[in-house]
């Protein structure tokens, strides 16, 4: 396959698994909004979703104070932000149309159609009369592109180029939202000497309400009750969203996925890179979140994301052109 169409690919589908990343992070933040809290953590959190895509000084060079109104038109509308959603979907759909003879004709009418709908919708005022309901739309258009993808695609190395895009930018989305809303809190959950019975009736509250609205971004309030039947602890939430490989927005999982497609389309230059991922997934398959808490959680995150994004780079370098369209 040429590099060219390779990178298209490849960013085709991270562009459009940030898209989807970005509504999820905005919806957990926008229904946060409505629960009872103090202004010093309305704004902490709405800081929060600027840090996550390290989008705060230029969100802060264009717009000044941080307001919910201002933050959320910066990532759904501005499309001088190349990580807002209207960019992101768009950007997707170009790469889509500059191999649309790779693509099949649903996987090509499934992103134009998203980005036209998308800007039909922004120049109504859809979104302004309901953001709930329009970044439920970017979610589940997200999930359908993917759909579509994986089940009308042949299985050859097209397919495998857009599946790891998806799943590195999936892994450094998780790692993101899990360092910033960890990071974020005064709690000092991350001791050994940590004890829910030692925390306060409104502090417990807060935690549930905290740490659901985590779960949710990533689709895993469900999961967590059925896989530990217990109240919303923050070392399992870690756990979860770091080292589970049955909880399908999990670092684990993520980087299972990278290697796997990396091994499917692997050539002469790519051992390095392959080792690389391999290493990281098996301290990810073998790790244990006691010893990450104790080493330090935001550290260990930091690093990932290092390594993450030195594996883009790696896939740049071995199979694609070095820069996405």
């Amino acid at each position: 396959m040429l590099s060219r169409t390779a990178d298209h690919l490849f960013w085709m589908s991270r562009y459009t698994e940030r898209a989807e990343n970005t509504a999820r992070m905005l919806d957990v933040g926008y229904q946060s909004s409505f629960l009872p809290q103090s202004p010093y953590l309305v704004h902490l959190g709405w800081q929060g979703l600027l840090s996550i895509s390290e989008l705060l000084p230029a969100y802060q060079q264009t717009h000044g104070e941080i307001t919910p109104t201002r933050v959320m038109d910066f990532m759904v509308k501005d499309e001088n932000n190349p990580s807002s959603i209207a960019s992101c979907l768009k950007q997707a759909r170009e790469n889509a149309r500059a191999v649309r003879g790779t693509l099949t004709t649903e996987v090509w009418e499934t992103l134009n159609q998203t980005w036209l709908e998308c800007s039909r919708k922004l120049k109504s005022g859809e979104f302004e009369a309901d953001p709930s309901q329009f970044l439920e739309w970017v979610k589940f258009r997200s999930h359908l592109s993917r759909g579509v993808l994986v089940g009308t695609m042949l299985m050859d190395e097209s397919l495998h180029f857009s599946r790891l895009g998806t799943f590195l930018e999936r892994a450094d989305n998780t790692a993101r939202l899990v360092d910033v809303k960890f990071h974020a809190l005064d709690h000092d959950f991350l001791s050994a000497n940590y004890s829910t019975e030692n925390a306060t009736e409104k502090d417990q509250e807060y935690d549930f309400y905290h740490w659901s609205a985590v779960l949710r971004s990533v689709s895993g309030f469900e999961i967590y009750r059925k896989v530990y039947r217990d109240v919303i602890k923050p070392e399992r939430v870690a756990e979860l969203l770091l080292l589970r490989p049955d909880m399908p927005r999990s670092l684990a999982a993520s980087l299972a996925g990278v290697v796997e497609n990396l091994n499917l389309v692997a050539n002469e230059q790519s051992a390095e890179t392959i080792r690389r991922a391999g290493k990281l997934h098996a301290e990810l398959q073998y790790g244990r979140i006691d010893e990450i808490l104790a080493t330090g959680l935001h550290a260990y995150l930091t690093h990932f994301l290092d390594r993450v994004n030195d594996l883009g780079s790696r896939v740049s370098r071995d199979f694609l052109n070095n820069t996405p369209l």
